[in-house]
C-alpha cells in the first residue's frame, strides 16, 4: 500500500508520467420493444424487458496529475488485449516517456509476460523495459485512482442500456474527449502517514511480536 502512496506523492515528470490502469465490464442490452420518444408533457417510455447481447470491456489509463485519460473499448480482456492497449499507450500517447510509471491491480493479465503472447520477443522486451509497475495489494484495488475514473464514467456515460459495442464506443469516446478538454483531475489526499493512523489495524503489531518475559 505504501509503495503506491509513495508514487502518488511524486511530482509531475513528463519523462516518467504516472498512469493508473484498470478495466470495466459493460453488459450489452437491447430493448425488446421500440421506445416511445419524449413528447411535450410526456417523458420517454420504454419496456423493462430486454435481450442480452453479451458484454464488452473498457480499458482506461488515467494520468491524474494532468487530467488526461485514454480509454479503449474491446470485446475481451485477455492478455493480448491488455498488451495491445499498453502498446498504444507507449507508442502513441507517451512516445517520449523514458518509462511509464504504472499503478494497477495484480490481475493475471497485468504482466509484462502478456507482451510475449501478443508480439515478437524483441518488441515484447522493448515494451517491458518501458514500464515501472506498482501493484495494489490484495483487497486494496481502491488505491488505484483509475477506479475513480471508471466510477465517473459509469455514472455519466454508461448508465443507459446499450445494444452493441459500437454504441458503447461512441459514448466512451465522447466522454473521454469532454473530460480531457476539461482536464479533470483527481484530488488524492491519502498519504502513507495518514494510512499508518487511519488503517493502523492493517499494520503488524510490534508489541504482539515481542517475546514475553519470564517471571
Amino acid at each position: 500500500m505504501e509503495d503506491v502512496l509513495a508514487v502518488y506523492k511524486r511530482p509531475y515528470d513528463p519523462h516518467f508520467p504516472q498512469v493508473c490502469l484498470d478495466e470495466l465490464s459493460k453488459q450489452l442490452l437491447k430493448d425488446k420493444r421500440s421506445r416511445l420518444p419524449m413528447r411535450p408533457g410526456n417523458v420517454e417510455k420504454y419496456d423493462s424487458e430486454y435481450e442480452r447481447e453479451g458484454v464488452c470491456q473498457i480499458f482506461v489509463a488515467s494520468e491524474p496529475l494532468v487530467g488526461k485519460r485514454v480509454l479503449q473499448v474491446r470485446e475481451r480482456r485477455t492478455k493480448k488485449d491488455w498488451a495491445e492497449f499498453v502498446r498504444e499507450l507507449l507508442d502513441v500517447h507517451y512516445p517520449h516517456a523514458e518509462k511509464l510509471v504504472v499503478v494497477m491491480d495484480n490481475l493475471n493479465t497485468h504482466s509484462p509476460a502478456s507482451f510475449y503472447e501478443a508480439f515478437e520477443p524483441a518488441e515484447a522486451w522493448r515494451f517491458s523495459q518501458k514500464l515501472e509497475i506498482h501493484t495494489t495489494p490484495v483487497h486494496g484495488s481502491w488505491l488505484n485512482m483509475a477506479e475513480i475514473e471508471l466510477s465517473v464514467l459509469a455514472r455519466q456515460a454508461l448508465a443507459e442500456r446499450m445494444p452493441n459495442i459500437g454504441v458503447v464506443q461512441e459514448q466512451v469516446t465522447a466522454w473521454q474527449n469532454q473530460r480531457n478538454q476539461a482536464q479533470a483531475t483527481i484530488n488524492w489526499r491519502l498519504t502513507a502517514e495518514d494510512a499508518r493512523i487511519k488503517l493502523k489495524r492493517l499494520y503488524p503489531s510490534l508489541q504482539e511480536s515481542k517475546p514475553s518475559k519470564e517471571p
